[in-house]
């Protein structure tokens, strides 16, 4: 299991919950952040404390605690999630995850949740060979989730069948597969920029902008994620850099641009996320401009910084990817099109600032993803973590059709 992997693991009404605390113990200890979500079935078998203590993360139960004030606890837990596993899966979430039930906190947050499912049916027999559960799994199956076969062996009930959850060493094995499983991605050289770049007007003051550096952030995380070779040049941000990925600080554009030519000779992708700045002070001086009486106003005199992607443009080849971002105030389609075609990019991710809960500084974003001779993609406002999945998902199929 890879270090830093986001797993949900949902416990459901089964004699074989109790096995879902060693499985919680290997998972943390194979380097997993792990999250619970116990039935009120599951209860009846375990506790939620045991859960909590060997996760030292909270357990959810209830999808009305409220444990959260500030986000919708199921949503944020599912764009949390990186690899969902129910085990022990009982034959009543499963008949809800294939039939689009959601009326607990575990099948809500399932539904929500898009990472990869591993599945893991816990029963009797008869239960088992059902013909509902079993058009049930194959739904499953059909939907993506993976089904891990339970075992035959002696059930609760006093007789040996099919139907035994499988252990939890064989399931953490299942689960790291998953993990580590190749990706269009995997090996891939991807240089990633974030955060907003500053240019100096003197030791104390410099421009800027209001980036926060969190999409380029998500962006990264999700590249190593699916295997990518990550190098992250970032200008200053208050966020810490995602486990695994080499990070290469800059402060102006000018330090940006240096190091965005250096790693993209050697990369196979560049995402341009950062907000560089498109101007800078004509003369930065050494000593605090003072406040004086005799000078009321201020002329500052702004000059063009370097322009980053048009550099790339001319030494790129036709074996590299290079994606871009436009955040516009206006006219986000026309001026997005126009700086797709004129940076020579592979894709673009525009997004229009000025509405509610897209764009800088915060957690949200709603973005319209544009390519070469193919129709806008425009997606739903989400959490940045979710649009970085939507993203990256386009730069894998781009992968993938470029060979």
């Amino acid at each position: 299991m890879n270090n830093q992997k986001h797993v949900a693991l949902y416990v459901t009404g089964s004699i074989a919950a109790y096995k879902a605390l060693m499985l919680t113990r290997l998972l943390v200890k194979s380097g997993a952040e792990v999250r619970v979500v116990m039935t009120q079935a599951a209860q009846a078998f375990v506790t939620p404390l045991s859960f909590q203590v060997l996760s030292k993360q909270p357990v959810a139960t209830d999808v009305f605690a409220g444990a959260k004030t500030k986000s919708v606890d199921h949503i944020e837990l599912a764009d949390w999630t990186d690899l969902a596993i129910v085990a022990p899966a009982s034959a009543d979430i499963i008949g809800k995850m294939a039939n689009g039930i959601a009326d607990d906190m575990a099948s809500l947050t399932l539904m929500a949740t898009t990472a990869p499912k591993l599945v893991v049916p816990a029963m009797n027999e008869h239960m088992l060979t059902n013909p509902a559960t079993t058009r049930n799994l194959a739904t499953l199956k059909a939907d993506g989730v993976t089904i891990l076969e339970p075992e035959t062996g002696f059930l609760a009930e006093g007789y040996a069948g099919r139907g035994r959850m499988p252990e939890p060493e064989t399931i953490l094995a299942a689960a790291s597969v998953m993990a580590t499983a190749k990706t269009p991605l995997t090996g891939k050289r991807v240089v990633v920029t974030a955060g907003g770049t500053r240019e100096r007007i003197d030791p104390v003051r410099f421009i800027t902008n209001d980036s926060s550096g969190k999409m380029g952030y998500a962006i990264a995380t999700e590249l190593q994620q699916r295997g990518a070779i990550v190098t992250l040049i970032s200008a200053p941000t208050k966020l810490t850099v995602p486990a695994g990925v080499q990070l290469v600080p800059v402060v102006s554009t000018e330090d940006l641009a240096s190091a965005v030519v250096t790693a993209f000779e050697d990369a196979d992708i560049l995402v341009m996320a950062a907000a560089v700045a498109d101007f800078k002070p004509a003369v930065s001086v050494d000593q605090k401009i003072k406040k004086t009486a005799d000078n009321d106003q201020m002329t500052l005199e702004l000059v063009k910084t370097t322009d980053i992607l048009k550099t790339v443009a001319k030494v790129k080849t036709s074996e590299q990817l290079t994606v871009g971002f436009a955040a516009e105030t206006q006219n986000l389609i026309d001026n997005a099109t126009k700086k797709l075609r004129e940076k020579h990019l592979d894709l673009l991710i525009a997004n229009d600032v000025s509405q509610p809960g897209v764009g800088f500084n915060g957690d949200t974003n709603q973005v319209t993803i544009l390519q070469p001779d193919q129709a806008p993609i425009k997606t739903k406002l989400a959490s940045k973590r979710l649009i970085a999945q939507q993203v990256v998902d386009q730069i894998s199929q781009r992968v993938q059709k470029e060979g």
